[in-house]
């Protein structure tokens, strides 16, 4: 890694602490207290620690997890003092963190590669899209975008102005037009022109959930008209703030469309990052990106060692 790769790495991690900071502020009470200094683990400390964790939208079941295998450790004898058990967290929130976490691949072999990008309005969906189109431009992908979300004003809008800002061709059509009809041109399109990658924007949400998945569906089958493969990546953004509502949301999605990973945006905004430990104890799809601020590099890659640090280190005084 170069000095340039370490400098942007260094300055990730702030924005990444920065924008964590509200879970952790959140954490303070319980696991910040185990910091101050050496003390004696006891029952006091432990039911400290599982309500600091619940408090932060862990999930009971993550948070049961956790607490069984820190009580383990005690019982064993491994953890003499607080110190020890903040150690013992860290490894167990990273050992946690680990399955989920992997890179998002473009399959060289599919050509267009066509990624499907499904998510509720406010969760960031076509500002993510136009991010990781950013990303995927700049690691040599040719990229082409479908403004599929027609039934939000701002949404062809703001995804055309992204494809503009980076050079990138974005295939729409009027406010109000059919989104499958949309995606199909592009996929299309797509093929045409010998594209590396389709990243496909889709409608938020209609007049009712039964609606939006049923139109999902019917994008998913559109494509496959076309390309029998496709689409090759499933991708929900979902609002790091919503909490254990993403756990639903993820179900929802997935039955209709067969969702292949996520990214989990907003975590800036938001006393919830916890949530990202329930989603790895119940839901066992790829986190891909996580998102902490509005700039196009605050879409990064999920690196469980990375995220836990920023959210275990205490800030400063």
């Amino acid at each position: 890694m170069g000095q340039d790769d370490t400098n942007t790495e260094r300055g990730f991690l702030r924005r990444l602490r920065g924008g964590l900071a509200k879970t952790r502020s959140q954490w303070a009470a319980g696991i910040g207290n185990l910091l101050l200094g050496k003390k004696a683990i006891d029952e006091d400390v432990l039911e400290e620690l599982e309500n600091s964790l619940l408090r932060a939208d862990v999930g009971v079941s993550a948070t049961a997890h956790i607490m069984e295998a820190l009580a383990a450790r005690v019982k064993r004898k491994q953890l003499n003092d607080t110190v020890a058990l903040h150690d013992a967290l860290r490894c167990e929130l990273i050992e946690m963190l680990q399955p989920i976490a992997h890179p998002f691949v473009v399959d060289s072999t599919r050509r267009p590669f066509v990624v499907l990008v499904v998510g509720v309005n406010g969760a960031g969906k076509t500002t993510t899209i136009g991010k990781l189109a950013q990303r995927l431009k700049g690691e040599g992908n040719s990229v082409l975008l479908a403004a599929g979300d027609t039934f939000r004003a701002a949404a062809v809008e703001q995804l055309t102005s992204w494809g503009a800002r980076n050079d990138i061709p974005v295939i729409a059509q009027q406010q109000g037009a059919d989104s499958a009809s949309v995606v199909f041109d592009a996929v299309r399109s797509g093929q045409a022109r010998g594209v590396d990658v389709v990243l496909a924007d889709t409608a938020g949400r209609l007049q009712a959930k039964t609606n939006l998945m049923e139109e999902l569906a019917k994008i998913k089958r559109v494509i496959g008209k076309i390309d029998p493969t496709a689409p090759h990546s499933v991708l929900l953004v979902l609002d790091g703030g919503v909490g254990q509502n993403a756990l639903s949301q993820v179900k929802e999605f997935d039955a209709a469309v067969g969702l292949t990973g996520l990214i989990v945006t907003k975590l800036d905004g938001t006393a919830r990052a916890g949530v990202l430990f329930a989603i790895a104890q119940s839901i066992h799809l790829p986190v891909y990106f996580v998102g902490v601020g509005e700039r196009a590099d605050d879409l990064r890659p999920f690196v469980p060692q990375t995220f836990v640090e920023a959210l275990l280190t205490r800030d400063s005084n």
